[in-house]
């Protein structure tokens, strides 16, 4: 006679709960929602600086200092502060209003995220970008020959600041850069610059393409830079006013910005390296015309000194 197969389930003591309601008591309950903490006032106050539009480095700061740039706040360590390169700056600051704040190196290191300040930094208000249209006026008021830089989607600031401090110091009046998919003018930007933005004018514009439009409509001939298959940089000969334009750190000018330069150019290269940094280029670029425009200066007075 064959015996029927005993049940395989086990039977449930009193002690023992499903395998079911163990796992639903297992999972996690979602947290009630209750009313939002207060931020600590050190908390908010980090926050609002970290916000701010900083500068930082004695030069960036001394700059803004001496072109009575708005600053609504000073952080300088104690040594600093009675430098005589800062104290009569400190003193005017203080006049119109900024708070001059003496901090050690390590609140500095946190204002900055570490960044070199070099025992200085300070909140300033917001860059003011120039209209496009004011910039061109005052590029031709100043020079007739002007120079502009056009930067088509720099995303790197370090790169920017870099563009910005060579055209300041070559004697270009300007730049232009787009608002998309490209770097404005950050505290990062204006540290690299080195105090050039406190004489450089640079407009934003929604359409870069349009904006160089409106160059080739008041006068200007565009030279776009590319690594290779241009005309060699110092055959051409740049005697009319000149928007200089320059593409991002991976790409290179797009298509569409190489078709409206009016010709394109390259730094012929001589060793292995197959490119240049683009703030490099840009600074060999600007060498090179305003070369050619010192050295016809100089040819101009010497024969106007013959002729007399």
């Amino acid at each position: 006679m064959i015996k029927k197969s005993e049940n395989p389930k086990k039977k449930i003591g009193k002690d023992q709960k499903p395998l079911s309601e163990k796992l639903n008591r297992a999972k996690p309950t979602k947290p009630k929602l209750g009313k939002a903490s207060a931020i600590p006032k050190s908390a908010a106050a980090a926050t609002s600086e970290q916000d701010s539009d900083l500068i930082y480095g004695r030069h960036s700061v001394i700059a803004a200092l001496e072109n009575r740039r708005q600053i609504n706040r000073i952080w300088i360590t104690q040594n600093l502060r009675h430098d005589p390169r800062f104290y009569r700056l400190l003193l005017q600051a203080k006049e119109n209003g900024t708070v001059i704040d003496e901090v050690d190196y390590q609140r500095l290191d946190q204002i900055t995220h570490r960044g070199n300040h070099q025992g200085v930094a300070a909140q300033v208000s917001p860059y003011e970008y120039w209209e496009l249209s004011k910039l061109i006026e005052q590029a031709l008021a100043s020079d007739k020959k002007a120079v502009i830089l056009a930067a088509d989607s720099i995303t790197d600031p370090q790169n920017l600041g870099a563009i910005i401090r060579s055209g300041e110091a070559m004697g270009a009046q300007g730049l232009v850069l787009p608002q998309r998919r490209a770097v404005g003018i950050t505290s990062t930007v204006k540290k690299v610059a080195a105090g050039a933005l406190e004489n450089f004018r640079v407009a934003r514009v929604v359409n870069l393409a349009s904006a160089l439009e409106e160059f080739k409509t008041a006068g200007f001939w565009l030279y776009g830079t590319i690594t290779n298959g241009g005309k060699p940089l110092h055959t051409v000969k740049f005697t009319e006013p000149t928007v200089v334009v320059v593409g991002s750190e991976g790409e290179g000018l797009s298509l569409l910005i190489q078709r409206l330069c009016d010709e394109l150019v390259s730094i012929p290269l001589h060793g292995n390296t197959s490119s240049l940094n683009v703030s490099v280029a840009t600074g060999m670029a600007l060498y090179e015309i305003f070369r050619q425009r010192w050295c016809n200066t100089r040819e101009l007075v010497f024969f106007e000194k013959s002729k007399s």
